[in-house]
């Protein structure tokens, strides 16, 4: 089954309503160019307020279902597209979540997945805003084809891609916000993203099914000084890992890629990997560590 899938790879500004607008400007141009299935970057409705651990960005958190949910599925429905949203939930006072909607092409809200691994490392400060996902990893049956979303910290753990791909999942989407430290950029800037891509295509090989990542583009500043320089490069890769799309560093972009969804269960039967699985011999994998 051939389909086309769609990465919107935006700048952000400090304007919610502009980024909204950029957003669905871009689906409309992966829609018009034939994706079927279209996802945004991670918090695509701001700047990347993390950078800072300050309570007035608390206010940008929204219900799901909610105002941002209603809008993408009457988009959807539209369009006949399914749209993959990273949006700030608000699931009570308190109690915030990152967390992607997952809408069908007929605008019904199939479901959401709540980030697992949360980080805390400089100008990535999450802890401070969400908790930690407890709808586990979960695949959905869309009108185009069973797809598994996690969302950017989730991709360096083989793991939630493990448990994602057993629930069925054909491709796996990682919206995603990660870039470079300006003041380490020229010293670590190249192995930063090469460790970020050699990773996912590694879940797309491992699990024998397509992998798409749309990051963030552009230097964001929300609270003043170097900030972090969004490195794009959004890309999307096939079961054997080879990458088949990926945007500039530098530019907003819309990737539009054709996929064969068949070629998962090729490369499922003709490199085995989860039926060589030794399941009878994992059970430390629960452990923090094996001493």
């Amino acid at each position: 089954m051939l389909v086309k899938i769609g990465l919107v790879q935006n700048r952000c500004t400090a304007s919610v309503e502009e980024n909204f607008a950029a957003a669905v400007a871009g689906i409309r141009e992966a829609a018009g160019r034939g994706a079927r299935i279209i996802c945004l970057q991670e918090l695509f409705r701001s700047l990347y307020f993390c950078q800072a651990e300050d309570h007035k960005y608390f206010e940008l958190g929204e219900a799901i279902p909610g105002r941002s949910t209603e809008t993408l599925s009457a988009l959807a429905k539209e369009l006949g597209v399914v749209i993959i949203a990273s949006l700030f939930e608000k699931r009570a006072p308190g109690v915030y979540h990152n967390t992607a909607a997952i809408i069908d092409a007929d605008g019904t809200l199939l479901g959401k997945y709540r980030k697992m691994h949360i980080p805390d490392d400089p100008l990535f400060y999450e802890k401070f805003y969400f908790t930690p996902g407890d709808l586990g990893f979960q695949a959905w049956d869309t009108k185009f084809g069973r797809i598994g979303v996690c969302v950017c910290w989730d991709q360096w753990y083989p793991e939630a891609a493990r448990l994602t791909a057993l629930r069925g999942a054909q491709i796996l989407f990682y919206p995603t916000a990660i870039g470079w430290h300006p003041s380490e950029k020229e010293k670590y800037g190249e192995r930063h993203h090469s460790s970020w891509e050699t990773i996912q295509r590694g879940h797309a090989i491992a699990n024998g099914c397509y992998v798409a990542a749309p990051n963030r583009v552009g230097l964001e500043t929300p609270e003043g000084g170097d900030g972090i320089e969004f490195w794009g490069q959004s890309f999307i890769c096939d079961p054997s890992g080879q990458i088949l799309d990926k945007a500039p560093a530098d530019a907003d972009a819309v990737l539009v890629t054709e996929i064969d969804l068949d070629a998962v269960e090729t490369q499922r039967t003709h490199w085995p990997f989860l039926r060589d699985r030794r399941i009878d011999a994992y059970g430390d994998i629960t452990k923090r560590l094996i001493d």
